[in-house]
């Protein structure tokens, strides 16, 4: 997949991408790397059209298109960086602490606002505060340590996946969605 600009990647090839998936869980039989025991390499299905479409139209958005297409070519979630990829609407156990976080992104309105930012936000370990809008972002995935990758789907930067460290680093922005699951498939 090249991944030189949001706009312009190639489409995911989903079996290639689970593939290399396979190949990172032979790898890795006793799940020590990190993350790994949560997701366990699993791969969701991937998402039908329809059920994408319903996503957007419930939440007035156009997902960005290397997630989008991720979605439909390769899984609705599973492996992926970190701790896991979570799809557009999978539920999250009240347990977990992606739980309010997640609701949040759900409510009527939130994914549509723009995404008031276009660089970092320092956080309280960083002289700065955890007082900040993350609207038009979606949680797609727990770092660990308090922290979580949201996917930014309005504004300029659409498509960018932000860390989310509220407790420490505040918000930073990351690569496009394609090359930020490309660089973990290559790892």
């Amino acid at each position: 997949m090249n991944t030189d600009t949001p706009a312009r990647y190639q489409r995911w090839d989903g079996p290639a991408v689970r593939s290399r998936v396979a190949a990172l869980a032979l790898a890795d039989p006793g799940h020590r790397r990190f993350g790994a025991a949560g997701h366990g390499y699993r791969l969701h299905p991937p998402l039908p059209e329809e059920a994408i479409r319903r996503f957007e139209r419930a939440h007035g958005i156009v997902l960005p298109a290397a997630y989008r297409d991720f979605l439909g070519a390769v899984a609705g979630g599973g492996a992926g960086p970190d701790h896991g990829l979570l799809g557009p609407a999978e539920q999250v156990d009240e347990e977990e602490a992606l739980y309010d976080l997640r609701a949040e992104c759900l409510r009527d309105g939130f994914l549509a606002a723009p995404f008031p930012h276009t660089t970092a936000r320092p956080g309280p370990g960083l002289g700065g505060d955890a007082d900040y809008s993350v609207t038009g972002s979606l949680v797609i995935g727990e770092q660990g340590c308090g922290a979580f990758s949201r996917l930014v789907v309005t504004g300029s930067g659409a498509g960018q996946v932000w860390t989310d460290d509220r407790v420490w680093g505040g918000l930073t922005p990351g690569p496009d969605f394609g090359a930020w699951y490309t660089a973990w498939l290559a790892s």
